[in-house]
C-alpha cells in the first residue's frame, strides 16, 4: 500500500538528530517547501472552510490546476492522509482523518508537495485559556514542588521567567501563583549558579540539587546538593577560623548543609527524616572547616571524600549514612552504567527505588537496564523484570491508582518479549500483557505518564506511531491504541521532563506540562504550559 512519506521530507533530518539530542532547535513551520509547482497552487491565505473541525468533518480548501492530478493527489492534515470526497479545478473537498492534528495542510503528488493552511482539529484537549504564564522560561524547567500554601515552585535551568528576569536574573528557580503567574515575593538572591534538578521540603527547609556550586552569596563550597530556608535564601552556619594566638578572633559563614557529591545530582527524595540522593557520581564530599594549613599560617577548608555510587542517603545536615548502601565501611558497587531514579513516596511500596538507565549490573546483580531497591537500600527480588531491557531506558513513571509502572526507552524487547520501545509492568515487575505498543516512527520515546484514568501521556523523538502521524506528542489508551479524541493536539517541538495532574482555574481536568519545548499546537509555550482535558 502506498505510504504517504510527506512528514518525512521536512523533519527527517531534524528528528534524526533528536533521537540522540533533546536540545535540537526545530522551525515553527513543521515542513519546508517541497519541489516547485507551477500548476498546481493553494492560497495559504484563504482559510479552509469550516476552518476547525472534529474527525469526521467535511473541509473545502481553495485549490488550482489539481484537477489533471486527481487520480495521483494525496492530501493531509498535519501529515496524515484524509479521505478525499471531491476535485475540481478551484477546490479539494475532504474529510478529516480520525487521528488528524492540528497543523498544515499539504497535497502530495509525486515528488511535489504544495502546502495549504492551517486548519485546527477539534478535540478533547486543548490549550488551557487560565493558565496565567504565556511567555515561560528561557530554559528547561525540571521539576517542581506544590507547596502548602498552595504556590508552584519550579526549578530548572532557567535565568527568566515570565520576562520578569530581564533586570536581575531568575536563576534556575521561581514560585509561582497556581494559576502560573509570577510571585515577586519569593527571594533567592543570586540563586543558583547552574542547574537545577530536583527540590523537596523538608520540615522548615527546601533542598535542592543538580549540577551547581554556589548559590546566592555562598559562591563555592556547595557540591551539587544544598538547603536553603523557605524564604528562599540560603541556610548558613558561623565557622571560626584557625588563628593563631596573635591573631585577632573571626567568624566566617559556610553552607550549614555540609555534605555534596562529584557529580550531578540528578534526584533527592525524603524518607525516614533523611535524604536520598541519586545520580551519576562517585563520591560524597563533606568539607573539614576551622583548621590549619599544614604550616598553621591560616585556616583552610579540608575536602574529605568518601565513595559511594549513584545512590546514597544523608542525614539532614549533609553528612553521609552509612548504615544505607555500605557493608562496613565499604559501599554498595552501584551500576556499571548511567542510571535515574524513580522513588515510591506512598503507599506499600513506599521507600522503594526504580533504577534505570544503560547498565547491565547493579551491585553484582545482572539486570537488564532497570532494578528496584528496597527501602533499606539493597536490591528488590521480589521485583523479577527477567533479562529486562535490551537496551537503554530513558523513564520510568508509576501511577499508584492504576498501579502500573510505564518504561520508554531504546530498547526493542524487554525480558526476552518483542516490544516496540514501551511496556507496561505491573508492581512485580511482570509485564502486562494487555498493552501493546505500536511502532515508533523516526525516534524515541522520552517520557511517558500514565494518568489515573488510564491514559498514557507520551513524548519523545518520534513523528509516527504505528503508521499515524504524531510529532513528538500522544495520548494512548491503556491497550496501546491511540486515544480517539484526545490526539487533536499539534506538534510539540521539544520534549517533557514533568507531568502534573491537576484542574485549571475554573475547575476543568488539567496535565501541567514541564519540560525542554517552545510551541505546541502551533502555541508559544515556552517550557511550560497547562492542557485541559475534556
Amino acid at each position: 500500500m502506498k505510504r504517504n512519506f510527506i512528514y518525512t521530507l521536512g523533519i527527517l533530518v531534524a528528528l534524526a538528530l533528536s533521537s540522540c539530542n533533546k536540545e535540537v532547535e526545530f522551525f515553527s513551520e513543521p515542513y519546508p517547501e517541497g519541489k516547485e509547482n507551477l500548476l498546481v497552487k493553494m492560497d495559504r491565505t484563504l482559510k479552509p472552510s469550516p476552518e476547525f473541525g472534529a474527525p469526521g468533518t467535511e473541509v473545502t480548501i481553495k485549490v488550482t490546476g489539481l484537477e489533471a492530478y486527481k487520480d495521483k493527489a494525496i492530501f493531509n492534515f498535519n501529515g496524515e492522509k484524509a479521505e478525499i470526497v471531491s476535485i475540481n479545478d478551484e477546490q479539494i473537498v475532504v474529510k478529516v482523518p480520525t487521528f488528524a492534528s492540528t497543523g498544515v495542510t499539504s497535497i502530495y503528488i509525486d515528488d511535489m508537495i504544495v502546502f495549504g493552511p492551517k486548519f485546527t482539529v477539534s478535540g478533547k484537549v486543548n490549550i488551557d485559556p487560565t493558565w496565567g504564564a504565556t511567555k515561560g522560561s528561557n530554559g528547561s524547567i525540571n521539576a517542581n514542588l506544590w507547596t502548602i500554601d498552595e504556590k508552584y515552585i519550579f526549578v530548572g535551568n532557567f535565568s527568566n521567567y515570565e520576562e520578569k528576569g530581564s533586570v536581575k536574573p531568575i536563576n534556575k528557580l521561581v514560585r509561582t501563583f497556581r494559576n502560573g503567574t509570577y510571585d515577586i515575593s519569593w527571594r533567592t538572591g543570586d540563586g543558583s549558579n547552574g542547574n537545577i534538578n530536583s527540590i523537596l521540603q523538608y520540615q522548615d527547609h527546601y533542598y535542592i540539587s543538580g549540577g551547581f556550586s554556589g548559590y546566592d552569596q555562598r559562591k563555592d563550597n556547595i557540591s551539587n546538593i544544598t538547603r536553603i530556608h523557605l524564604s528562599g535564601r540560603i541556610d548558613t552556619m558561623g565557622i571560626k577560623p584557625f588563628r593563631r594566638p596573635e591573631q585577632n578572633d573571626t567568624t566566617k559563614y559556610y553552607p550549614t548543609f555540609n555534605g555534596g557529591f562529584d557529580q550531578f545530582v540528578a534526584n533527592i527524595y525524603e524518607h525516614n527524616g533523611k535524604i536520598i540522593a541519586s545520580g551519576n557520581f562517585r563520591y560524597h564530599i563533606n568539607r573539614i572547616y576551622g583548621e590549619p594549613n599544614f604550616m598553621e599560617t591560616k585556616d583552610s577548608v579540608i575536602l574529605d571524600s568518601t565513595e559511594i555510587r549513584h545512590v546514597a542517603r544523608l542525614n539532614t545536615d549533609g553528612t553521609l549514612d552509612k548504615t544505607y548502601r555500605f557493608t562496613g565501611d565499604k559501599a554498595f558497587a552501584g551500576a556499571n552504567g548511567s542510571i535515574e531514579t524513580f522513588f515510591h513516596d506512598e503507599g506499600p511500596l513506599k521507600g522503594k527505588i526504580v533504577v534505570f538507565g544503560r547498565f547491565n549490573r547493579f551491585d553484582e546483580t545482572t539486570v537488564g537496564n532497570i532494578v528496584r531497591l528496597n527501602a533499606d537500600g539493597t536490591v528488590d527480588a521480589s521485583f523479577n523484570t527477567g533479562s529486562g531491557a535490551n537496551f537503554k531506558v530513558n523513564k520510568v513513571t508509576y501511577n499508584p491508582i492504576t498501579k502500573k509502572y510505564v518504561v520508554v526507552g531504546e530498547f526493542k524487547s524487554f525480558n526476552g518479549v518483542e516490544t516496540a520501545r514501551m511496556v507496561l509492568l505491573n508492581e512485580d515487575g511482570s509485564i502486562d500483557n494487555t498493552f501493546k505498543a505500536k511502532s515508533f516512527g523516526n525516534g524515541y520515546p522520552w517520557y511517558a505518564k500514565q494518568l489515573n484514568d488510564g491514559l498514557i501521556v507520551v513524548s519523545g523523538g518520534f513523528i509516527e506511531y504505528g503508521g499515524v502521524a504524531k510529532n513528538r506528542f500522544m495520548f494512548l489508551k491503556p491497550d496501546g491504541s491511540l486515544a480517539e479524541g484526545y490526539n487533536n493536539i499539534g506538534q510539540m517541538n521539544g520534549s517533557l521532563n514533568r507531568i502534573i495532574e491537576t484542574t485549571s482555574e475554573d475547575g476543568k481536568r488539567a496535565i501541567l506540562l514541564l519540560g525542554s519545548f517552545t510551541r505546541i499546537d502551533d502555541f508559544v509555550a515556552n517550557n511550560i504550559t497547562r492542557l485541559i482535558l475534556e
